[in-house]
Order: C-alpha cells, then structure tokens, then sequence
C-alpha cells in the first residue's frame, strides 16, 4: 500500500494580545495544537505567534481559535500602496509601532493616576505620625478606584482565563488585590476599623503569628488598603518599565524597517525624471541616487562613481567605491557623487527585505531553555493557587490572626508571578540577533545560536569563502634596469583589453587599479590572440606580448617563477618589442581578514577544515598561508556531504562554511550551515547562519555572539526560577507582605530584560597583534590564495 505523501504545510503570523507571562503563552500554543496539523510557537516579547498548519486550515480559523482561548488575535495588515500624491500610507510595521506606542501611552496614564491616588493611601498607611481622625475613610476613598479601575485590565483577563479554565498571572494579581480590598471593605464597615482615633504601628515585615505589618490595626479588625493599592500600582510600574526596555530588544529590527527608501526618482528614457513610491519601482528600470540619498533597491550602477556606506545594512565598517557595473544594495547611503543605477530587485526580493525576513524569523524561535520553562508555566501557576489556599488554611488552622493568614495568602499569589520565565528567552534573543544583523551575521533561530555555541569544527570552503573567488594579480616581478613596473603594466592592461580571457581580464582591472593617474588605456592595433600562447599587439608603436613564460627568461624571472608555481599562480611574461620585461602571476588572492579569521576561530577552540573541489597544489597554498592543518582537496558537492558526516560520526560538532551551489549539500547535512552573503541563494537557503557582508571574519564574531547570548539566556532563566524559589517560601511564612511582593515581583521582570538589553552593546573582539602582524607581513593583499587559471 503506497504511503500518502504529507500534505504541504502554510505558515501564518497572529498578532496576539493579553498575554502577559509564560502561562499565556503555553495556553495560545495548547489552544492551537488542539486543530489538527497545527504547530504553533508563540513570543511573549515580540506578541507575535508563529503557526504552521495544513492549507485547508484557514487564518480566520486560527485567529478564532486564539480568541476562544481567552485572548485578542488579528492577521497582519498587507502593506497598502499609495493611490495619490498624497501622503504615503503607512507600512505594517510602522501601524503596529503605532498601535504599540498607542499602548504605552496608555499605561503611562493608567500609572500616573494610579500612583497619585496610591502613594497618600501608602503614606498615611506607614507612618503614624501622619494618620489624623477618620484617616482610614480617606484611604478608602483613595484605594477604591485604585483596586476597580487602575487594576481592571487585571480583572478583565482574569474573569476571561476563569471563563476559559485557566490561570494566569493576571488571575495571581486580582485575586491578591481583590482580597486585601475586600477584607480592609468588611473591616471599615462591619469589624470596627472605623473607630475614629485609633493609630496603627507599621512593620515593614509582618510577624507570621500577629497583625501584618502595613495594617492599620484598628478596633477588632485591621485595614491594610495600602496592599490594594500597592499591588496595581507596583505592578503597573513594572510593565510600563519592562514594554520600554521590550521595545528596546526590537530596536535593531525597525532600524532596519527605516533603512527603506519610501520614493524613488526615477530616470525616463528622455532623461526626465519623475517621483514614484518606491512600491512602484519595477525590475530594469533606471533611478538616480543623490549624495546622502539611500539606494532604493539592489540594482547595478550604470552611470556616475561615488561611495557608499553599507554600515546599517552589512555592516561594513568603511565605504565601498561604486562605478559603473558595480552592485550596490538597497538601503545603502551613497556618501558621494550622484548615480544612476539599474534595479535588479525590488520588495521581498532585496537583500534588505531578506535581512528583515531572516531576522523577524529567528526572534519567533524558542531555545531549547525556554520551552522547558514554558512547559513549567504551564502548571505554575495552578499550583500558586494551590499554594495560597493551603497557606491560608495553615495558618488559620494553626491559631494565627486571620489577618496575617490572609496576608501571606495575598502576598504568595503577588511575589509567584511568572512573568520572567516568559521574558528570559525571546528579549535576549530579540537583542541578539539584532546586533547580528547590525554585525553583518543573520541567525535563523535559536537553534542556530546553541549550534554556533557547541560547534568545534568548521569546514571552510576555499574559492570565494577564504579567497577572492575570481582570478586577480597577486605579484608582479619587472627586470631590473627595464621598462619598469608602472610602464609594463601600463602596456600590458592596454593590449589585454581585447582579449576575452580571465587572465586578461585580470591584468586589466589591476592595472586600471594600480594606475588610476593614467587615465584611460592607450589604443592598440594589429591585436591577435594565439591559442594556448597569450595575445599580442601594437600599443603607441610597440610590440607588446603577454604570454606563457618559456625557458628563456632573464635571472631576476627565472629566480621568481619557482615560488609562483610553488603557490599554485599562472605566471605570464610581458615582452615589449621582444625583450622580456616582467612576470605577472595570477591566481585567487585570500581575501583579507581570512587569516584573522582562521586564528580567531582557532583562539576559541574551533578546529579548520579546508575542503575544496579545487587542485592539491592550490589548496595546500592557501591552507599553509592561513595556517589550516586539515586539508581535502579534489572534492565533489557529495564528497564534501560524505566528509562532513565522516566528521560527524568522529563526535564532532561540525559547521560548514560556503558560498555556492556545490557547498549546499554540505551545509544542509552538517550541524550549522553557514552562508556567505555574497554567494547564492541555493546555499543562503541551506544555511543556518548568513555572514551578510561576505567577511569570513565576521564568523569568529558570529560565535562569539551566541555564546555570549546563550549565557544571557540562561542567567535570564537561573534568575527567573531562583527567585520564584526563594520569594515564594518567604511569602508562605510570612515574611512578605504584599507591597514587597509586588515589588520584587515587577523588579524580576525588569531585571530579565534589563539583563538582555546589555547584548545591544555587544562588540566584537578587536584583531590580535598575531593577527594584525602576519595581515601586515602579506596575507593581506596578495599571498598566495591560489586557483591557478590555465594557460590559453
């Protein structure tokens, strides 16, 4: 009987709301798992779920299905264009920025209203000296709206988990301020607390067995009004605190949301220009980039030559110089002249779009850490509430005060808040992977993260990861006495111009850089190309060759021509009216940083692999330049997959490193692929990890990184349990009223994410001295990197 194969899989994006800690969060993950075929894993940071379900589920669907869990769900907006030349409407992004700074507004009333009417019940509460006649009715007056309209968002999703079967935070603190109002209620009107005069002694921690400090201890009964207000109030200051230090996390990710152009001028065939949202921008069609205007979309510059810095994008730390031909990246900010470019791509298409996509990706991942403690949420707080019953019937059934009974059953069910459970995980990887992607390093979730954290190994790719990728000059040798370095090169870039060969094309461009005082290359007549031999040609009257060296070679070339074989470089000569006057060697130059790069990955106990398709000769080069011991050459796409599982099966913790279509087997099999940016999308998709700006160097970072990151996370987590652990025992004896449980309990959550925050300002290590020495002494530039290119 034939297996079915598997039914292809949607995956949706839900905008929740309500949720308020990690209890949250497991109950919209179990409510959605309960359709058929449906996954979902949802972030208390970002408020945003990620659910993976059969087509013939619709969003509709899920959005109801979150709703019936207790909570608020929307489908995103789809970004709107622009109908007339009026002001462009807003992008998705920008609405929920919108919508969420609506929102911290709004808490900023609720707190300041709050703290108004709480702070002259907590005053005259705790200090005796100020209490006057009839002060208790005061309070109450004060504490009244404080305990129904500051704390009804508490109410509200409290009544709605109870509708749903469920507990949250929210139910902890209504019941905690519900309590303690309605007791301090009876207290005023039916137990004698109301007796004008009487005065109450404060201590700030309660005797289990006597009156709970804060108490106005008054007639038969006692009146603590300062815990209802205390409550909401201490509560309300640390979300409004921890939704801004939230916002913060994300800061990296509507950073890059700004980098996009909104208009575009665009270059008519006439040579008009006209102004077009850059919505409208087509694939082919021409647009101008003024100095420090930023570069609509990826294109290639067809007129004009400046400089553009890709800091915010790549991270590149300097300018890169453009010219005609040359690829430029949408976002960029062109620092110089004006420019005409071509667009290659445009919407979610772009390198910037896909930067955003990958990062928006890996924040609605969980680490293995944080499911685990989403899992414990989601029986904490059922077993709370256990705990304050039991806590009040022990005391009670123990003889105490009935007012200390009721305070620490107030005071467990404030301080056992699981708030940072659900904030550990996804703000430290929200700041993580923004300074990534501000570092030039895209992680895809995580997962990627604890791979980068474990990985011992790495398997480098040589052409185009640890060189060049094209063939380039690497060293040219002039005959003493002779024509001279400059003037050799100038005719041989001149004669080269019209061959059609690498090795030309190479000479070409170093001589055009080299020599930019030059000008443009002078004319040649007579050209002719020998196969297998070189090119020829008359440049101002001259026979200029540039062929394969013979036997005949001055001392000074014949002397040079063993290391450029050694090192794996096609050497050429350069003969002018027949006498030998240079040898050019070419070959694919290590790209700079790739030593740095390989000593930093060495320095953090991972070991370098060199795998390439490549000859023995070449790859031993380039391994002996950068110091790689490991060394397989000659190796197909499924020898380089053979070898990362042999890698594997030795215990080994592997990570491959390239950039095009032949390393995507390898990178898809290892234990973390990582891409370079500047290779192709078959192996950007196979990969775990992107280095954006094609800097092998950022990879040291990129480890660094994670494991700076995944320490974050599980401090964030030792806090988050270990304060549970020790704030919940104190509450259940007493030792806490609920002032002070309400304090420590909002602190946590702000320390959690305050404690996140610090990965903004992560950097990355500067070079070593090693380092910078042996870049110095020629590994930068050109060292031997060689792919030897042929003889014509």
């Amino acid at each position: 009987m034939a297996i079915e194969p598997a039914p292809p899989m949607t995956t949706t994006d839900l905008t929740v709301g309500g949720m308020t800690c990690a209890a949250c969060v497991r109950r919209v993950e179990k409510k959605l798992a309960k359709l058929a075929g449906v996954t979902a894993t949802v972030n208390l940071a970002t408020g945003r779920a990620r659910v993976s379900h059969p087509p013939d589920v619709r969003p509709e669907e899920l959005v109801a299905t979150v709703e019936q869990a207790g909570y608020t769900a929307a489908l995103p907006e789809p970004p709107r264009k622009r109908e007339s030349k009026g002001a462009r409407e807003p992008d998705v992004r920008e609405s929920v920025d919108a919508r969420q700074g609506e929102g911290v507004r709004q808490e900023r009333e609720r707190l300041l209203i709050t703290a108004l009417l709480a702070v002259p019940v907590l005053v005259l509460s705790m200090v005796p000296g100020w209490q006057f006649r009839n002060w208790q009715w005061l309070c109450f007056v004060l504490a009244a709206p404080v305990a129904v309209w500051s704390a009804w968002p508490f109410h509200v999703r409290a009544l709605r988990g109870l509708r749903h079967s469920t507990a949250t935070m929210d139910t902890l603190v209504s019941l905690g301020v519900v309590a303690s109002f309605s007791w301090s209620a009876y207290a005023l009107f039916l137990g004698g607390a109301g007796t004008p005069g009487m005065r109450m002694p404060f201590s700030l921690l309660p005797s289990a067995m006597g009156a709970p400090g804060g108490a106005a201890d008054v007639g038969s009964a006692h009146v603590y009004l300062e815990a209802a207000v205390g409550v909401p109030l201490f509560v309300l200051a640390g979300r409004f605190l921890e939704a801004r230090a939230r916002h913060g996390t994300g800061a990296a990710l509507r950073s890059l949301a700004r980098l996009a152009a909104k208009e575009v001028s665009v270059r008519e065939d006439d040579r008009t220009e006209r102004l077009i949202p850059v919505e409208e921008l087509a694939v082919g069609q021409v647009f101008v980039v003024r100095p420090g205007e930023r570069v609509a979309t990826d294109g290639a510059v067809v007129e004009g030559n400046s400089a553009v810095d890709l800091s915010l994008v790549t991270g590149e730390s300097e300018p890169v110089e453009t010219g005609p031909g040359s690829a430029v990246v949408g976002g960029a900010v062109n620092a110089g002249g004006l420019l005409l470019v071509r667009a290659t791509a445009v919407g979610a298409d772009t390198q910037l779009a896909r930067i955003t996509r990958l990062v928006t990706e890996a924040q609605a991942g969980k680490a293995r850490a944080q499911r685990l403690a989403d899992a414990v949420a989601g029986v904490f707080v059922p077993v709370v509430l256990a705990l304050a019953v039991t806590v009040l019937g022990f005391w009670l059934g123990a003889g105490a005060d009935p007012q200390a009974a009721i305070t620490a059953c107030v005071a467990v069910l404030v301080v056992a808040c699981p708030c940072a459970l659900g904030l550990a995980t996804p703000t430290a990887l929200m700041a993580a992977t923004g300074r990534g992607a501000q570092l030039g390093v895209l992680v895809r979730g995580p997962q990627a993260l604890e791979g980068l954290r474990h990985i011992d190994t790495v398997v480098l790719d040589k052409t185009g990861t640890l060189t060049s990728g094209h063939m380039s000059v690497a060293r040219v040798t002039a005959v003493p006495g002779g024509l001279g370095k400059e003037a050799v090169l100038r005719l041989a870039g001149a004669v080269e111009q019209g061959s059609e060969h690498p090795l030309g094309r190479a000479i070409v461009a170093y001589a055009r850089r080299a020599l930019p005082e030059q000008g443009p290359p002078p004319e040649v007549r007579d050209f002719r190309a020998q196969a297998g031999r070189g090119v020829r040609g008359l440049v101002e009257g001259r026979l200029v060759e540039v062929l394969a060296p013979d036997d005949d070679l001055p001392s000074a070339l014949a002397d040079a021509l063993p290391a450029a074989e050694s090192a794996a470089h096609t050497p050429v000569v350069v003969r002018v009216d027949g006498a030998t006057e240079a040898l050019i060697e070419i070959g694919d130059v290590v790209r700079p940083g790739s030593y740095r790069a390989v000593d930093r990955l060495r320095r953090l106990g991972v070991h370098p692999v060199l795998a390439t398709g490549d000859r023995e000769e070449p790859a031993r080069a380039v391994a002996s330049a950068l110091g790689i011991d490991e060394v397989y050459a000659r190796r197909s796409p499924e020898d380089k997959a053979a070898l990362v599982r042999e890698l594997r099966e030795q215990g080994r913790r592997v990570a491959v490193v390239g950039d095009g279509v032949n390393d995507a087997a390898a990178l898809a099999c290892a234990d973390l692929g990582i891409a370079m940016g500047a290779g192709t999308d078959v192996a950007i998709g196979a990969a775990d990890v992107t280095l954006v700006r094609g800097d092998i160097e950022a990879l040291g970072d990129a480890v660094r990184l994670a494991r700076r990151a995944l320490g974050t996370i599980r401090a964030n987590l030792l806090w988050a349990f270990g304060y549970n652990l020790v704030t919940v025992p104190l509450a259940m004896v007493g030792l806490l009223n609920p002032m002070v449980a309400a304090v420590a309990m909002s602190a946590s959550s702000v320390l959690v994410v305050g404690n996140s925050l610090r990965l903004r300002a992560w950097q990355p290590a500067p070079a070593t001295a090693a380092g910078r020495g042996r870049e110095q002494a020629g590994v930068r530039g050109p060292k031997p990197a060689p792919t030897g290119g042929g003889t014509r």
